[in-house]
């Protein structure tokens, strides 16, 4: 049997809340924080809740939250653009070498790792300089500062092609048939944070001149409305990094394939290719009205749709295809979601726990990582046991390398 939807909102809320969390923990200051959005005048027609879903910063992470003329810029939060991309190679299990280490390597030298200038280019390299001058994402940001001078652009071209840290990683996996694919997971780096927090404190300080017909819950909730000059430029600002996201994610594909080719046999690319973001805002048709749809840590999974849904360091992962429930506004979750803060994981998750759960995996295993070991997170399986009518699984992969920031 199909697993479906729980209403979770409160008695006497205006707006439901429908999530997918049969079998999967939901900690109640992240309800608390659902039914928060579900208070606004403007959220609706319900709040979407997916089975990662866990407490994020203005907004719940592993939420879909539709709005009429309205947008959150906290909900969408300060890694704009963040997501996935995948790609099945025509290697093999058996062409891959006894040690990856030296992959692994090769890797982390090619493609700049973790935050600060560590993870960053110290010289652009041509291919990537070429890349960014044709997709006139510089020019694009020129004309945003015009407006918005606080705006900060010199970390552009120093993080295109990188990976940043955090949850942020680059996988070589294999699947059920013993197939090898690339996979990875970053976002818009340091310049859509820089987007996201600016708008996000211009929207506490119009929240502070507005007269509201309706209680607020929670500053974070501040919003922008359809018609205002910063709502429009709002949109513009987070189009673009949306953009610088999915360029950044190919600009490492396309660094990490040029050292497999050096280090692995010749092999050629798959048509199966993917590159989804997760946390997002767009325009969207849903029961026959126009939706600004916000996905926090979700995946858009319409009628045969494509998404990739990680588990964590050690865990599964899976390419999906969407089933277009209407229910969820056509959305699955975006990874296994986390049970535990880093605070707690690193309070609590031992190295030689660390070591065990990646035994299997050449990667980091050294105190830096804890706070992303597979302890941290939620059961893959069972999240995926509670939105199989959301998606349904067209791969299964297990990492062999993982690279951590």
């Amino acid at each position: 049997m199909n697993a479906s939807f729980q209403l979770l909102h409160a008695e006497g809320s205006p707006v439901p809340i429908k999530g997918w969390v049969n079998g999967v923990p939901l900690e109640p200051e992240a309800r608390q924080q659902l039914h928060n959005l579900a208070a606004i005048p403007f959220v609706g027609p319900w709040v979407a809740v997916m089975p990662d879903v866990h407490l994020g910063k203005g907004a719940t992470v592993g939420s879909v939250i539709p709005t009429r003329g309205a947008i959150i810029p906290a909900a969408v939060g300060v890694d704009i653009g963040c997501g996935m991309a995948a790609v099945r190679t025509t290697l093999r299990a058996e062409d891959l070498p006894d040690s990856l280490a030296q992959l692994r390597n090769s890797i982390e030298r090619s493609v700049p790792v973790g935050n600060g200038n560590g993870g960053e280019h110290r010289r652009l390299p041509d291919s990537l300089e070429t890349r960014l001058a044709q997709s006139g994402l510089a020019q694009r940001l020129d004309a945003i500062k015009a407006k918005h001078r606080q705006i900060r652009t010199d970390k552009l071209d120093r993080q295109i092609g990188t990976l940043g840290g955090g949850n942020h990683f680059i996988e070589i996996c294999l699947d059920e048939a013993g197939a090898v694919w690339v996979m990875l997971h970053s976002g818009s780096r340091g310049t859509g944070n820089l987007i996201g927090t600016y708008f996000i404190e211009r929207a506490r300080r119009e929240l502070e001149r507005r007269t509201l017909g309706f209680h607020l819950p929670h500053r974070d909730l501040a919003f922008f409305m359809e018609g205002e000059a910063l709502f429009d430029d709002y949109v513009e600002a987070v189009s673009w990094a949306q953009d610088y996201a999915r360029a950044n994610r190919e600009a490492m594909m396309a660094r990490v394939l040029h050292e497999m080719r050096h280090r692995l046999p010749k092999f050629q690319l798959d048509r199966m290719a993917v590159n989804c973001h997760h946390n997002y805002v767009q325009r969207e048709e849903h029961f026959g009205e126009s939706l600004l749809v916000t996905r926090k840590g979700a995946v858009s999974a319409r009628a045969g749709e494509l998404g990739i849904i990680p588990g964590s360091m050690g865990a599964k992962s899976y390419i999906v295809r969407g089933k277009g429930n209407p229910d969820s506004f056509c959305s699955c979750s975006h990874g296994a979601g986390r049970t535990m803060s880093r605070t707690a994981a690193k309070q609590t998750i031992t190295l030689k726990q660390h070591r065990e759960a990646t035994a299997h995996v050449e990667c980091r295993k050294d105190p830096g990582v804890i706070d992303e070991s597979p302890a941290a997170y939620k059961d893959i399986d069972a999240v995926m046991a509670a939105q199989s009518d959301l998606v349904e699984v067209v791969h299964t992969l297990r990492q062999v390398v993982c690279i951590k920031g």
